[in-house]
C-alpha cells in the first residue's frame, strides 16, 4: 500500500478548488524538463477527463525527445503566443505551479501568474518554496513532482479515473528526473506506483526507448567530442564538461541534445561529482549542472557558487559570464569543498 505523504488538509482544500473550477491553467519551469512535462501533462489528461477546460503552459520550448507524450501538440509556449497564454492565465478559476519553487522559474511568465486572481496551487519537490501559492504541497524528499501529482490525484479519490495516457505521462516524468531509476529513487514506495501505472497499460520499456533511444548521429558525435575535452579532478573525485555555443552550432544542436551528459563521467571509477557547464545565448548564462553519488552535497555547491539549487545528488544553477569564468568559479568551488571530496563518499 501507498503512504501518505500529502497532508490530508491540502488534500481537501485542493479538491473544493478543483470541483468548482472550470477554467484551470498548468504552468511549468523554464526549459522544461521530462518531470516537468510529464507532471503537467500528467495531470491536464486527469482534469480534461473530469470534463475541466484545462491549459498547459510553459515557458518556451521543451526537448524532442518528450513531443511523443500524449497531448505534447497542445502544450502552449508562453514564447509564442504569450498574448492568448496571458488572457488564459488571467481568466483561470486555478492556477498549478508544477515542478518549481519560485516564480523566477517561470521567467516572462511570472508576472502574469503573479497577477492572475485565479486561486493557486504549488506541486513540487524542490527544497525552499517561495510562498507565492495559497496551497504549497511541496516535499523534497519526494523522486519527482509527478510522483506528487499521482499521489493527489489518488489521494483525492481518483485513481481509476487515470488513463493510460496520463500515466504514461507520470510515468516519463518519474524515470526521467531519476536517471532512469539510477539515484533519488531508493525508496520502495515508487516501485508500488510503477506497478499501479502497469496497471494502466503503460509499456515501460518502450517509454524508455522513446526517451533515451531516439537522438539523432549529431547528438552521438557531440557527446564523443564533450567527452573527449572532459578534465578529471583525480584528487577531488570530481570531472568537468562543457559545451559552447560555437561547439553546439558544430554539431546542428537541438534544444535536449545534451540531456544527460552530466550524469556520464559519474562511470568513471572514483569519480563522484560531476558538473557540466553549457552556454545558452537565448538566456545569455551559462546553464549549470551538477550530480554526485553518495553523501556528496551538490545543491549547496550550486547555491554557494551557481545562485541554484536542487537536491542531494542532482542540481542546478546558472552563471553570468564567459566559459572560462565559469570553469574557474568551478575550480573554486572544488577548493572550497575540498574537505568532502578528498575523503571518497
Amino acid at each position: 500500500m501507498l503512504n501518505k505523504v500529502i497532508e490530508q488538509s491540502k488534500v481537501d482544500h485542493f479538491a473544493k478548488w478543483f470541483e468548482r473550477a472550470d477554467n484551470i491553467v498548468i504552468v511549468s519551469h523554464v526549459s522544461p524538463d521530462g518531470d516537468a512535462i510529464g507532471s503537467s501533462l500528467g495531470l491536464w489528461h486527469f482534469m480534461e477527463s473530469q470534463g475541466k477546460n484545462a491549459n498547459v503552459i510553459v515557458p518556451n520550448a521543451f526537448p524532442d525527445f518528450l513531443k511523443w507524450m500524449p497531448g505534447a501538440k497542445d502544450i502552449l509556449l508562453y514564447d509564442r503566443y504569450k498574448e492568448f497564454a496571458d488572457k488564459l492565465i488571467a481568466e483561470a478559476d486555478v492556477i498549478c505551479c508544477l515542478d518549481l519553487n519560485a516564480l523566477s522559474r517561470i521567467d516572462n511568465m511570472a508576472d502574469a501568474v503573479a497577477a492572475s486572481p485565479a486561486r493557486k496551487i504549488l506541486i513540487d519537490h524542490h527544497l525552499n518554496p517561495a510562498d507565492f501559492c495559497k496551497i504549497t504541497i511541496s516535499y523534497p524528499e519526494i523522486s519527482s513532482t509527478s510522483e506528487l501529482v499521482f499521489r493527489l490525484i489518488c489521494r483525492m479519490g481518483y485513481f481509476e479515473d487515470i488513463s493510460k495516457k496520463a500515466a504514461e505521462c507520470i510515468y516519463t516524468g518519474m524515470m526521467t528526473d531519476t536517471g532512469g531509476f539510477t539515484y533519488n529513487s531508493n525508496n520502495r514506495h515508487i516501485y508500488f506506483i510503477i506497478s499501479e501505472l502497469l496497471l494502466k497499460g503503460i509499456d515501460k520499456d518502450e517509454i524508455y526507448r522513446k526517451v533515451y533511444n531516439t537522438y539523432s548521429e549529431c547528438r552521438l558525435r557531440l557527446m564523443g567530442y564533450v567527452l573527449s575535452n572532459m578534465k578529471v579532478y583525480s584528487d577531488c573525485h570530481a570531472a568537468l564538461i562543457s559545451l559552447t555555443k560555437e561547439e553546439q552550432d558544430k554539431f546542428d544542436y537541438l534544444k535536449g541534445d545534451s540531456e544527460g551528459f552530466v550524469n556520464i563521467p559519474l562511470s568513471i571509477k572514483d569519480v563522484f561529482f560531476t558538473c557540466f557547464l553549457r552556454e545558452d545565448t537565448e538566456r545569455n548564462i551559462i546553464k549549470i549542472s551538477l550530480r554526485s553519488v553518495g553523501t556528496f552535497p551538490v545543491n549547496k555547491v550550486a547555491a554557494d557558487f551557481f545562485n541554484g539549487g536542487g537536491h542531494l545528488n542532482a542540481s542546478g544553477g546558472e552563471f553570468t559570464g564567459t566559459m572560462e569564468e565559469a570553469i574557474v568559479t568551478f575550480e573554486k568551488a572544488l577548493k572550497a569543498y575540498e574537505p568532502l571530496l578528498k575523503v571518497k563518499s
